[in-house]
């Protein structure tokens, strides 16, 4: 039986989408994917933002050592939620490691991870990340609930959600910097 040239292109096809949305390959394909559809984050209209008013959110770090938003409040606040098993996540980890390295403790930064501590320790230690990462020990307030990863949220010191960011976002950019430096400059 001799296939004819439609059904090898279809057979292709198939094999093609099986490799991108069932292998590693595919994983590595999307992180690839998302580094280049990546976009700068825009900055939430200010009538339009949003206002942190409960700060009140328990977290553990990856050492184990508890924390709590409440300690950071009057502070400019990085929050991104994120997992090893995302994409988008794993795509904007270099840029938000550069932008972390920029701030340092200038910028109160917490990478929030939805995922397995052993995971994420193990990610963290092969990428040589050295971001200030968290679990939850306590409920998400509702003003930063997101399903969506990774969901990034900037607060300024008076607890203004400025950014609000779902996808994957070239967060080392200028004009993030810019921003950065402006609420600190508050």
């Amino acid at each position: 039986m001799k296939l004819k040239k439609a059904h090898l292109i279809n057979i292709a096809i198939i094999l093609a989408l099986g490799l991108y949305l069932f292998t590693p390959i595919g994983f590595h394909a999307k992180v690839y994917l998302n580094k280049l559809i990546a976009h700068n984050p825009v900055p939430v209209a200010e009538r339009e933002q949003l206002f942190l008013e409960d700060y009140d959110y328990k977290l553990v770090d990856i050492k184990g050592e508890k924390a709590n938003l409440e300690d950071y409040k009057g502070e400019v606040v990085f929050i991104n939620f994120w997992a090893t098993w995302c994409p988008p996540c794993v795509a904007e980890m270099p840029d938000l490691q550069l932008l972390y390295d920029s701030y340092g403790d200038k910028v109160r930064f917490f990478f929030i991870a939805r995922d397995k501590k052993d995971k994420v320790a193990n990610f963290m230690a092969k990428k040589n990340y050295n971001l200030p990462v968290y679990f939850e020990s306590g409920f998400t307030p509702k003003t930063l609930y997101s399903v969506a990863y990774p969901t990034t949220f900037i607060i300024d010191k008076k607890g203004n959600i400025v950014v609000a960011e779902t996808g994957s976002a070239d967060w080392n950019d200028k004009s993030v910097h810019s921003l950065l430096d402006g609420l600190l400059n508050q």
